[in-house]
């Protein structure tokens, strides 16, 4: 088999290389890319022609992309002149190999049998090729990456343009591509499909459509400003922001800031003009839900706010032009068009209001007639389960009304049926909210229904109020369990229900709100409920008697003991037949809740074998419990002590563990401290003592971080050990006891956590 053995480069190339250094611009211009494209567009773009000039052997000291709508800029400084010459020397056949292997070999290889070198090897008398491989011209390889890269760049969605069958996201209309050394710019020549490259582009489509030459990349960015095109999308974004909030400030008004919507119309504007325009008066009483959704969704509009009213009473427009009329027929058109979307606006939320103040009884019997998903029956279904989990709450979650997260559950969905949220279905739940307040519910329940969906995402707020509490962590667990149930888990590229996001809620709402609840009661609670529904041969009402019976005993083994001790057989039994089904379910999706967690705390910078560690403790069900559990350990893994206690552990668990082994025998049994015979031996002895003691005490009271503390002063009696004293020695009664007190040692480290699972 052919192999390269090794690959320099010729001395007098890589000086000549140094002094010719020059600069490479390139501009791809097309028809306006979607803003949502346009960043990892240009990263794409920029790490594609890196990757093909690494491979290619041709070196530079940096690069730097830029994008408007209709640019890929891409300026690569310090690019050498040619890739540098290279001398490889490859492993060939034997030369007693067959005459095919040998021809095959010089083909590989490029070179003639005469230039073959035949060398002594261990492995007998081997045939060496040694192939100089001379540095290429930097156009040349320019032009052949810039070819690659556009052939295969990776948009999401192309489309075929022109004659040829080159597929882009929108059609290409002029290739920029030059070369350039002391502001002398040469093209690099480069054609694609009937795309011919050049030094001209053109300026602002409609302010400066004029073509123009470039010799440099100071040159390219100075004529694009004067023909009012902005290739640095934070300098546009940043132009955007300060005029939008300039004009605002001498309004006495406050511009809402919206990242997303920033950078959205960042890339859809080359030359930003920022302009205010008004809200008519008819509809400054709408909601500001509803009125910053549909500037932001239809038209692209920053919401301004009255600070003393709290109310939109403005709006920014951003503008991809300057005109005569100081933006005034621009600013006008934009408001027309938002007057009538928003008349549509007003009217739905009239329409639903009056709805909402006869109690919304219709939205909730529509809920029957919308599927929540084909397996798991309506939303009317849906509301019924987040029903019947009030009282699982109300038990679980302090200062938890039943009766208000009833409730709560039965109007969370109802909004869905409203017209407004069919108009904008980003305001689910917030509607939800507000029409609870308008059919005269307590200001929980319309809480409840607001921040129900909550957390929407990783920096998303969470709901505090326990009545909102309860119904987001029954809205979450009831969608995970059911999909659990019907097989429609996650996989590693695909999560077409938003499980991770509902996980992650889930553990959020626990941590932040410092809950004690065990996840597995709750986990089981749901499963049941779907499994007898998926079963279909259990009424409502037993049920119902199971809901309670798991509400009181909060462990699903006890549960059916229980009923069958109260000579419910029936239920007993339909309990028994799902049983092992709902555990085996529960402990997979604990699993994957885990796993969300050391995502979730990843951020924090605590190591995943730190959470593995403690994991696998009793009661790691109780997330609160649970991370105060890896915090404290993480802290204590940071010291010094902590790493010397763990390499000390290990080692006393290897000895003991080898020793048992090979023994056959475990030695649990505790040490007896008249057989120390040496000064370490008995500062061990003591120290386990203390720590014991003090650890026990810690550990009921929950109080991780004093039981680690105590365990990390075991670093030093250990490591005084293990220098002083010998374990393995011929008196079998004192190896015995010895290898007792490493017991002792392990026994008391894994009461923290299963220190085995901690990396040294």
């Amino acid at each position: 088999m052919m192999e390269l053995l090794s690959a320099r480069l010729v001395p007098n190339e890589v000086s000549k290389w140094k002094a010719l250094m020059q600069e490479l611009l390139i501009e791809l211009l097309s028809e306006e890319i979607p803003a949502r494209l346009q960043r990892r567009a240009a990263e794409d773009f920029k790490n594609g022609m890196i990757a093909g000039f690494s491979e290619a052997g041709l070196t530079f000291d940096r690069a730097e992309v830029n994008y408007t709508p209709r640019r890929l800029v891409l300026v690569v400084h310090g690019l050498s002149e040619q890739s540098l010459s290279v001398t490889e020397e490859r492993k060939g056949p034997h030369t007693d190999a067959p005459e095919q292997a040998i021809e095959g070999f010089l083909r590989a290889v490029g070179v003639d049998r005469d230039h073959l070198e035949v060398r002594e090897t261990k492995k007998g008398t081997t045939l060496f090729a040694v192939v100089k491989r001379p540095g290429r011209p930097a156009q040349e390889i320019v032009a052949e990456v810039l070819e690659n890269v556009i052939r295969k760049f990776p948009w999401p969605k192309s489309m075929l343009w022109g004659e040829g069958k080159l597929r882009w996201v929108r059609p290409l209309r002029r290739l920029l591509c030059i070369l350039s050394e002391n502001n002398l710019a040469q093209v690099v020549p480069f054609e694609i499909d009937g795309l011919v490259a050049g030094n001209m582009t053109e300026g602002h489509r409609f302010m400066a459509p004029e073509v123009f030459t470039v010799n440099c990349f100071m040159d390219y960015v100075q004529k694009l400003r004067q023909a009012k095109v902005e290739i640095r999308a934070d300098v546009r974004s940043e132009k955007i922001w300060k005029h939008a909030s300039e004009l605002a400030l001498n309004a006495g008004l406050v511009v809402l800031k919206d990242n997303f919507l920033l950078e959205e119309v960042t890339g859809l504007v080359e030359w930003p003009v920022v302009l205010m325009g008004d809200i008519a008066k008819e509809y400054l009483a709408l909601p500001h839900e509803i009125l910053q959704t549909s500037m932001k969704e239809h038209q692209k509009f920053f919401s301004v706010l009255n600070p003393t009213s709290k109310r939109i009473e403005k709006l920014i427009i951003v503008a991809n032009r300057e005109t005569a009329d100081c933006g005034k027929t621009i600013r006008l058109g934009n408001q027309r068009v938002l007057s009538a979307r928003l008349a549509d606006a007003k009217f739905f939320w009239e329409n639903d209001s009056k709805i909402a103040k006869q109690g919304m009884h219709t939205w909730l019997e529509m809920l029957k007639k919308v599927t929540f998903h084909n397996q798991l029956g309506s939303q009317y279904e849906r509301v019924e389960r987040l029903v019947s989990s009030a009282a699982l709450f109300a038990s679980v979650i302090p200062n938890c009304e039943v009766d208000r997260v009833i409730q709560s559950a039965r109007v969370s969905k109802v909004d869905l049926n409203s017209d407004t949220v069919g108009e904008f279905p980003e305001l689910q739940g917030i509607m939800g909210g507000y029409f609870a307040t308008q059919a005269g519910y307590h200001l929980t329940v319309s809480d409840a229904a607001k921040n129900h969906y909550k957390p929407l995402g990783p920096s998303d707020e969470i709901p505090h109020q326990p009545i909102s509490i309860a119904v987001a962590l029954a809205d979450k667990l009831d969608t995970l369990t059911g999909f659990w149930a019907i097989k429609k888990k996650p996989t590693g590229s695909k999560d077409p229900f938003a499980l991770r996001r509902s996980a992650l809620g889930v553990i959020r709402i626990i941590l932040e709100n410092e809950l004690r609840i065990p996840l597995s009661f709750l986990v089981n609670f749901f499963f049941v409920q779907h499994y007898f529904r998926l079963m279909n041969d259990v009424k409502a009402g037993e049920l119902e008697a199971i809901n309670v019976a798991l509400i009181e005993w909060h462990d699903l083994p006890l549960t059916i003991r229980k009923i069958k001790e109260s000579e419910q057989a029936e239920l007993a039994a339909a309990l028994q037949k799902i049983k092992q089904v709902v555990l085996q379910n529960t402990e997979n999706l604990l699993d994957f809740f885990y796993e969300r967690l050391k995502v979730f705390l990843r951020t924090q910078n605590i190591r995943h074998d730190i959470i593995d560690a403690c994991v696998s403790m009793s009661h790691a069900d109780d997330l609160t419990l649970l991370v105060h559990r890896i915090r404290a350990l993480s802290t204590l893994l940071q010291t010094d002590d902590g790493e010397n206690l763990i390499q000390g552990f290990k080692r006393a668990n290897n000895i003991l563990t080898q020793a048992e082994a090979c023994d056959g025998v475990p030695y649990s049994e505790l040490p007896d401290v008249t057989l120390a015979e040496q000064t370490s031996e008995h500062l061990l002895f003591s120290s386990l003592e203390r720590v014991a003691k003090e650890m026990d005490i810690a550990l009921q009271n929950e109080d991780f971080t004093l039981a680690v503390q105590s365990i990390g002063a075991l670093r030093e009696p250990i490591n005084a050990f293990f220098e002083n004293v010998m374990v393995n020695v011929d008196q079998s009664a004192i190896r015995e006891n010895r290898l007792r007190l490493l017991n002792r040692v392990r026994c008391i480290c894994l009461k923290i956590a299963d220190l085995t699972c901690v990396e040294s």
